[in-house]
């Protein structure tokens, strides 16, 4: 008896390799394209090829603003959006579990009670009819069943489709913990912008201010001169218009100091409230030089690149899971326990005593084709993500050139622009002294005192435009979620 239980084990082993044999060979196979990370060795417009990186300073160190140091503190606890991906961080830790779980055995404790009353004139009926428990005493009727025993399943992974499924959700949740990163990056760069545009639009304010003062006086002036018969009424209204233009510009920039403090009130998660911050000295404010490093390491600081990088190995595995199941499964299912008719024989060994050991192989057979149609998913979401990921860091890249030219260009924009305030401010008082004096009409003074004030405003925008443009080369090089 033994040696035909051997035998006929030893068969299904051959048939099981067999079988296993031929859908392996049936398994298709995709090739796809290794991903290209080759970046030049130094940036276009790059004046130095140092490995030194602004990148590595931390946000507080790179700003150096107590005002702005406390808001973007503020926002790392109270966004929402940054809390609502905190919470998708914690979700894909939880799958992770979920994975690991998959591939350990399963076991479970079960009880169960039941009673049967079966027909009498059935095989069963018929034998337990003329069946005693013992001597004198018949199986009850109708009959009670009561279990209670362990339970375990077990899916052998030979295929490691379940620890490769294990590993992609460690890689998509290294991908959120990036994708979060690179949120904090995006929300400081947001919240020093609009910092920086309320700073201008305060200085802003200030030179419509100085040029009421400036275009009151002269207007105070033109009247005298007009009772004087030594200018006309369309002088003054001329001259009048301008101040209400003026008057009616100062309402405008105080609407967009209201919203852009509202904006960063909603960033720190507050209701609208005034914003502190110190906007003396905004356009002396001294660029601090930024230092770009090597373009290699793009792929170690931007949060947005690492977050591909994951994303694309967690596709990997995913289509490695996608092709084991064309393969057999292989489970393994145990149970023990006791089994009785009646609870006070549960415990009566081995009457009671009952287990069971079954191994299967289930391999797909007719469905192949939705199977080979989600390898096929598979493999065209690799590619996918392959293309994406080149795409994130050919962008970085892209991202820092732009920055650097517009950093240069910004640069000599304004010294230049200075150097038209600095004529035209003096000519203001040169117009002014003619005017008085009756060496220069009133279009004179209105056409300098206008061109004086365009280029005052121009000169904070271009101020304005150079910090802006510091706080992006930052978040290019990938600085801040350190």
């Amino acid at each position: 008896m033994n040696k035909h239980i051997k035998s006929n084990i030893y068969k299904i082993g051959i048939i099981t390799a067999i079988a296993t044999l031929l859908f392996y060979s049936c398994v298709p196979v995709k090739n796809i394209r290794e991903e290209n990370t080759s970046l030049p060795e130094s940036y276009q417009n790059a004046v130095s090829t140092d490995t030194l990186n602004s990148a590595n300073i931390d946000w507080k160190s790179f700003f150096n603003d107590a005002h702005l140091d406390s808001l973007i503190n503020i926002a790392l606890a109270n966004n929402q959006e940054l809390n609502i991906a905190l919470q998708q961080v914690a979700i894909a830790k939880n799958e992770i579990k979920v994975r690991k779980g998959e591939y350990l055995p399963f076991v479970g404790l079960q009880a169960a009670g039941e009673v049967e009353k079966v027909g009498r004139y059935t095989s069963q009926g018929a034998n337990d009819a003329n069946t005693d428990i013992k001597p004198g005493e018949e199986f009850p009727e109708p009959l009670p069943n009561y279990n209670i025993g362990l339970s375990a399943s077990w899916e052998i992974d030979v295929w490691k489709k379940l620890r490769n499924s294990k590993k992609a959700a460690v890689m998509e949740y290294l991908s959120t913990v990036e994708g979060k990163n690179f949120m904090i990056t995006n929300l400081i760069s947001e919240i020093a912008d609009s910092y920086y545009e309320l700073q201008a639009l305060d200085n802003k304010l200030i030179i419509i201010e100085q040029n009421l003062e400036l275009q009151n006086s002269g207007l105070k002036t033109i009247k005298l001169q007009k009772q004087a018969a030594r200018a006309t009424e369309l002088g003054v209204q001329r001259l009048e218009a301008e101040v209400f233009k003026n008057k009616s510009e100062l309402f405008s920039v105080k609407q967009e100091i209201v919203e852009t403090e509202n904006k960063i009130n909603f960033l720190i998660g507050r209701t609208p409230q005034k914003i502190a911050r110190d906007s003396n000295g905004f356009i002396e404010q001294k660029i601090d030089t930024i230092f770009t490093g090597i373009p290699s390491q793009l792929l170690l600081n931007r949060p947005d690149i690492r977050q591909a990088e994951y994303e694309l190995a967690a596709a990997k595995l995913n289509t490695k899971v996608a092709r084991a199941n064309f393969y057999p499964a292989f489970t393994i299912r145990a149970g023990i326990g006791f089994e009785a008719f009646n609870t006070k024989y549960l415990t009566s060994t081995p009457e009671s005593l009952m287990y069971s050991v079954v191994s299967d192989m289930v391999a797909p057979l007719i469905n192949r084709n939705a199977i080979k149609a989600e390898y096929n998913t598979a493999n065209d979401r690799q590619l996918q993500v392959v293309l994406e990921y080149e795409k994130t860091i050919l962008q970085a890249y892209v991202d820092v050139a732009n920055e650097l030219s517009n950093i240069s260009n910004l640069k000599n924009s304004y010294n230049l622009k200075a150097q038209q305030v600095d004529a035209l401010t003096r000519s203001i008082d040169i117009t002014n002294k003619l005017f008085k004096s009756a060496r220069a009409d009133y279009m004179e003074v209105l056409l300098t005192q206008r061109d004086a004030l365009e280029s005052k405003m121009e000169l904070v925008e271009i101020k304005k435009d150079q910090l802006l443009a510091r706080v992006s080369m930052y978040r290019h090089l990938g600085g801040g979620w350190k």
